[in-house]
């Protein structure tokens, strides 16, 4: 009897660890992936080396029947057919701030009798700088050099001309905001003794009309997410991880940026990841599951060739991360439907180039934002 109340006891306990083990196991393996030890979250990193072009199946290992490719948020033309490759620009430096430009603005020129100081000019100035949810800007030209500046105390202008943006992502100019400009512009003008002069309020509304309808049709902005196959991923993790494919840390919590090849260009793309996550009181213990890159296609230089390291970039951290690429459907891309996006974005670039606003330029940030 003895020696069954102990092989009873034994069994137990043999058990018992079983149990202890087993537990401890499946902790450990659904515990989402931590960064290595020498990496610190929120410390800038440096910029990996440049990646090397990736052929082949998106997701290693698997050969998947049903993908499909990615979408635009907003229309592009798909009517003219796939584009060859064009030359892409030699020149990578950011532009310096433009001024007023009659393409995307409505301009009202402030005739003046006198000169008047950047001082004057400055104090004139409305306390905001937009009519509804459009930009206003006030110009002066500089009475020495003639170059037109937004004006600056210590300097005299012979005449003035502000602007408002004809068309943003918000929409196009309407009447009511034409109105405001009219009102604004009056009283800056009235304020420099001086005269303004206003174009047509149709022809202008109707121009922003036009330029909204071509930018609604023009403007694309791309998305891959990559997801967990197995085991989930900590915030830390996943920055190690975008870190070594040269992803910057923003200020925004869950947010990180791809720099642009000059400094003070815009950034080339943005990883994007729960923002909750990232501001977690215990993030080794807060489990991810997704990461989305995304590309502002009209926002960032063509030189750069954001779509080639977007879909680079994606294939890399799929692999690197035991991950799977999937569009905003959560469908499996298939490698064939990227190259159907590239030659469409080739030919939303020349469109754009045509029409004088040239993706990554200044004129099309202003516009497609």
């Amino acid at each position: 009897m003895i020696s069954l109340q102990i092989g009873l006891a034994i069994a137990g306990g043999v058990l018992l660890a079983l149990l202890v083990i087993h537990s401890a196991w499946s902790a450990r393996k659904n515990k989402p992936k931590q960064p290595t030890p020498e990496f610190t979250p929120g410390l800038e990193p440096e910029p990996a080396d440049k990646l090397s072009p990736t052929a082949g199946a998106l997701v290693p290992g698997e050969d998947f029947e049903e993908r499909r490719e990615p979408i635009f948020d907003r229309g592009v033309d798909h009517d003219s057919g796939l584009a060859a490759l064009s030359a892409l620009s030699t020149s990578l430096a950011p532009e310096k701030k433009p001024g007023l430009d009659a393409l995307i603005d409505v301009i009202a020129p402030v005739v003046l009798d006198v000169d008047v100081s950047g001082e004057a000019a400055l104090a004139a100035m409305p306390a905001t700088r937009r009519v509804g949810s459009k930009p206003f800007a006030v110009e002066g030209a500089d009475t020495y050099t003639g170059h037109w500046e937004f004006p600056v105390a210590g300097r005299r202008y012979s005449a003035f001309q502000c602007g408002v943006q004809l068309a943003n992502r918000t929409g196009s100019l309407n009447q009511i905001e034409y109105s405001e400009f009219v009102m604004k512009v009056q009283a800056f003008a009235d304020a420099m003794g001086g005269e303004a002069e206003f174009p047509d309020m149709l022809d202008e509304v109707a121009r922003a009309r036009e330029l909204d309808q071509f930018a609604s049709e023009h403007d694309a902005q791309l998305s891959f997410t990559v997801r967990a196959l197995q085991t989930a991923w900590s915030p830390g993790y996943v920055q190690q991880s975008a870190a070594k494919c040269g992803f910057v840390a923003s200020a925004t919590p869950g947010r990180m940026v791809l720099p642009a090849s000059q400094h003070g260009g815009v950034p080339v793309l943005t990883l994007v990841f729960d923002a909750q996550a990232a501001m977690s009181e215990d993030p080794d213990q807060t489990a991810l599951r997704d990461i989305t890159l995304v590309l502002d296609v009209p926002q960032v230089l063509r030189a750069e060739q954001p779509f080639v390291r977007l879909r680079e970039l994606a294939v890399t951290l799929a692999a690197s991360m035991d991950g799977a690429i999937i569009d905003d459907n959560g469908n499996l891309i298939h490698a064939d439907a990227m190259n159907v996006i590239s030659s469409e974005l080739e030919h939303l670039y020349d469109t754009l180039d045509g029409r004088e606003l040239s993706a990554g330029s200044q004129l099309a940030r202003r516009l497609f934002s």
